[in-house]
């Protein structure tokens, strides 16, 4: 299998080739904000953090911004920072530089005068970088340069019986193919963690599996917190689901069952080809964020009860097993999986088809939340701002 995409000198594939308008902190995103707004090709992201933070906070934070602009989909990054953040636009730009080929250039509003001034300079320097994109074709390139993020949120009842079985299914079929996926929300396996463990390649993998859900709850009660609080959420008991554990089973499920090869910290790229897992919270919008900043070219996420999300820089695509959620949100959701409830098709016809929708998205079709251009970002803390 292969698809049109945007070859980059570091190896991977983008199926996107997006200017990135990136800001050091949330001081810059307004700012950012308005430059792509005024380029065509351009893309930004809101960010809510970069300053008044614990070192293991700035740490992340810097994992996901140099991910955001390492990531494929994206040709070049244009920075724009405060100028009294934890780290300022000139060195996030040499950290970028040094982890990859692409252009990336710095604005520091303080530096320029004040935003007008970053602005007009901010745009020159994108409009440029998106001519320079536009001259790029697109190549063929195997399935093998496809990762794809895989998310469930808003979850219900069908979830765990036919849209994630689906998705499982198509993971199944791309991993066979070649290409690499990533299931993330560990606070969502646990209850289920010995099944997902027994996928594991090897032994160190299996025990990581158990440890990261063990860590999770410890974590939380040190701060007197309880997990199941808030898993599952509201909309999940209406949905239908009555524990974590009940959850987790279903959750579990997108991610198939083809061996485990390697277990992720949150916004880690991976080193190995085939089906990895990732550390992240349940929160669906940390964990797309993670997998992007990760590489993910592209993300799939299962819903029940439906949810209008998107993010900037991959095509996220929407499937429900829910015939009345999609009735309802058809603007939001890409497809229809209520075949399997009805039982006129299984899960695995399902999923085969799945493959081709996603050969689509990578050839270039746009999902709904893409359309609308949507963008939500959220960075999971270690602790509060100080």
């Amino acid at each position: 299998m292969q698809f049109w995409g945007y070859k980059r000198k570091e190896g991977r594939a983008g199926i996107r080739n997006h200017v990135l308008i990136l800001p050091t902190c949330a001081c810059g995103s307004e700012s950012c904000r308005i430059v792509a707004s005024q380029v065509r090709g351009a893309v930004n992201i809101v960010f809510n953090t970069g300053c008044s933070d614990v070192a293991a906070n700035t740490e992340m934070s810097q994992k996901v911004l140099t991910g955001f602009a390492c990531n494929p989909n994206v040709y070049g990054v244009v920075i724009i920072g405060l100028g009294c953040e934890t780290v300022p636009h000139n060195k996030l730009r040499e950290k970028i530089q040094a982890m990859t080929s692409k252009p990336v250039v710095s604005f520091g509003i303080q530096d320029e005068g004040g935003t007008l001034k970053t602005i007009e300079r901010a745009v020159r320097a994108a409009r440029d970088m998106a001519s320079e994109a536009g001259m790029q074709q697109k190549e063929l390139c195997d399935i093998s340069e496809l990762l794809l993020g895989i998310e469930c949120g808003g979850s219900d009842a069908t979830s765990g019986i036919a849209s994630n079985p689906a998705v499982g299914e198509l993971s199944d079929n791309l991993v066979d193919l070649g290409a690499s996926t990533i299931m993330s929300e560990s606070i969502e396996w646990i209850g289920g963690e010995h099944v997902l463990a027994k996928r594991a390649a090897t032994p160190e993998i299996h025990n990581q599996i158990i440890q990261i859900c063990k860590d999770y709850e410890e974590h939380l009660l040190s701060a007197g917190q309880d997990c199941r609080a808030g898993q599952p959420t509201p909309g999940n008991k209406a949905g239908g689901l009555s524990t974590l554990d009940e959850k987790s089973l279903g959750c579990i499920r997108k991610g198939g069952t083809r061996p485990i090869v390697e277990v992720l910290a949150q916004a880690e790229h991976p080193t190995k080809q085939g089906a990895i897992v990732m550390d992240t919270a349940g929160y669906d919008i940390s964990s797309v964020t993670s997998m992007v900043a990760a590489g993910c070219n592209a993300v799939i996420f299962t819903t029940g009860r439906g949810t209008p999300t998107g993010n900037a820089i991959v095509p996220v695509l929407k499937v429900t097993a829910n015939a009345r959620t999609y009735k309802k949100m058809e603007d939001n959701m890409d497809v229809d999986l209520s075949d399997i409830i009805k039982g006129t098709k299984t899960y695995q016809e399902c999923g085969k088809e799945l493959v081709h929708v996603i050969g689509d998205i990578c050839n270039g079709k746009m999902t709904k939340a893409e359309a609308f251009g949507f963008s939500d970002i959220a960075v999971d803390h270690v602790c509060r701002f100080v």
